[in-house]
């Protein structure tokens, strides 16, 4: 029997049955990723030899009665995670050669909860695009399309998932970069609430790996069907043993409601600062259709809807304001010179961007008050509705593009051009608030792209998007491998 497209959860089922071994699912997922993974680049470090010795000693494990949430399961690491004796680069050629000396938080509940990592998955420069490519380890292609990118920054493990190559990824997410990829290949990511697992560890080199939260960031799971994303962010989720962690246990509440029945659920797809593509209007469709045919409460509309450009013109100023917050002075002062010359009724995201870009410390608590105002309106939304589905871009996977200033790129809307970083104002919809969100297959464009939607949950209720992901992969079904 074939085991590469099993569920962590029926591995783990069949390992402790006995129907096979660790040793054996390390070595077909190490056979699949030599045979396929030259057309894809998912796998930019194999760590193959040190995963074999690991499946050797799960089943040595197993062997005196052990039992671990995932022990032997076969797994990647997004390479921005640190993982002792491995580089993490972050796709930067200055640092190809770095190698820390100790596992990221997240490696490390990895491991302790049994894993076997594979290797680490390709990232783009500085984990800062919507695709996966560096001039270290090269381009990740799309599994369905090998001319499009799988997303990013998280595009590797999403290929790596969809190609067959492990059962389970980690990766991180500030602009989409768990979601977006999970969208574009076809399979589950879930970006948790803000602060819910600890990114000890996940720092660009040589920074050392300090117990900070950053803001917006996130790291969290991804795999090919919803109860996988559930049993990976239970291994995850937690404060850092160094802060938090100190005094506090956590416990997430269970999902508000078991039946799709009784879900109350707000349906959006359009945005006023982007048109939304038509195969991903039709994913968001069918997934509302199939909630309404579940027995589940659907608004389309809803006065407690925060206000969208704001929300999008607030994501846009802490996003970009954190990002040059280290640009030498130089570089600063010449951006703060292009943000004077702004007209003052520039309104346009690229506006924005340049505004975030400068901000002061004054500026920056202004906006994160705002956030907070945010935080209220959406605490009071999810007092009528359980949760929000939308678009996680506007359009399925597009075509690598590779120029190196992203401000001359363009999307393709339905034949239309906007501009490229406009796209990630839907990941922002959860993101600025630090809301938890579920990416979830849900059909194809008429290409045969994956398309995928977004399910918004409640800040610390990651149970609640969760199972309604589930139920409706039970509906309208899930992963499908990549002809």
């Amino acid at each position: 029997m074939g085991w590469i497209f099993q569920t962590a959860e029926e591995l783990a089922a069949a390992l402790r049955a006995g129907e096979v071994t660790s040793a054996e699912l390390t070595d077909e997922a190490i056979a699949r990723i030599e045979r396929d993974d030259k057309a894809i680049n998912a796998i930019c470090v194999p760590d193959f030899d040190r995963a074999r010795a690991a499946a050797r000693g799960a089943d040595q494990a197993r062997a005196r009665g052990e039992d671990r949430p995932l022990l032997g399961i076969p797994v990647t690491v997004k390479e921005s995670y640190n993982v002792a004796g491995l580089p993490t680069t972050w796709g930067m050629p200055l640092h190809r050669n770095y190698l820390p000396a100790e596992d990221a938080v997240q490696v490390s509940r990895l491991k302790a909860a049994g894993a076997v990592v594979l290797g680490k998955t390709n990232v783009p420069l500085g984990l800062q695009d919507v695709q996966s490519f560096n001039e270290i380890y090269g381009t990740t292609n799309n599994p369905w399309d090998h001319g499009r990118t799988p997303g990013g920054s998280s595009g590797g493990s999403a290929a790596a998932l969809a190609s067959g190559f492990g059962a389970l990824s980690i990766g991180s997410d500030i602009g989409g970069s768990l979601r977006t990829p999970a969208h574009f290949c076809g399979v589950y990511a879930h970006k948790p609430t803000l602060g819910l697992a600890a990114p000890r560890g996940m720092v660009p080199p040589p920074a050392p790996a300090l117990p900070a939260e950053p803001d917006l960031a996130v790291v969290g799971p991804m795999a090919r069907t919803a109860r996988d994303l559930t049993l990976l962010l239970d291994v995850m989720a937690g404060p850092d043993p160094l802060t938090l962690g100190v005094a506090h246990d956590l416990t997430l509440p269970p999902a508000r409601h078991e039946q799709l029945r009784d879900f109350r659920v707000l349906v959006l797809d359009e945005h006023p600062l982007i048109p939304t593509g038509s195969a991903v209007r039709a994913g968001v469709h069918r997934v509302a259709d199939a909630l309404v045919d579940g027995g589940a409460r659907v608004e389309r509309h809803s006065p407690l809807l925060p206000d969208l450009t704001e929300a999008a013109v607030l994501y846009t100023h802490l996003l970009f304001s954190s990002i040059t917050a280290r640009f030498p002075d130089e570089a600063y002062e010449q951006l703060r010179t292009h943000a004077a010359a702004l007209s003052a009724d520039d309104r346009s995201l690229d506006a924005a961007r340049l505004r975030g870009m400068v901000f002061s410390h004054r500026d920056w608590l202004e906006a994160n008050n705002r956030r907070e105002l945010h935080r209220h309106d959406w605490r009071q939304l999810f007092a009528e509705f359980d949760a929000v589905v939308c678009p996680i871009t506007p359009t399925p996977a597009f075509p690598h593009d590779h120029n190196p200033d992203s401000r001359d790129r363009r999307i393709d809307i339905d034949g239309v051009g906007y501009p490229y970083l406009d796209q990630l104002v839907w990941a922002g919809l959860a993101t600025m608030p630090g809301l938890p969100a579920t990416a979830i297959p849900a059909g194809r464009s008429p290409e045969g792209l994956p398309v995928g939607v977004q399910l918004i949950g409640p800040m610390f209720e990651d149970r609640t998007p969760l199972r309604l992901a589930e139920l409706l992969e039970q509906k309208i079904g899930g992963f499908q491998a990549p002809k």
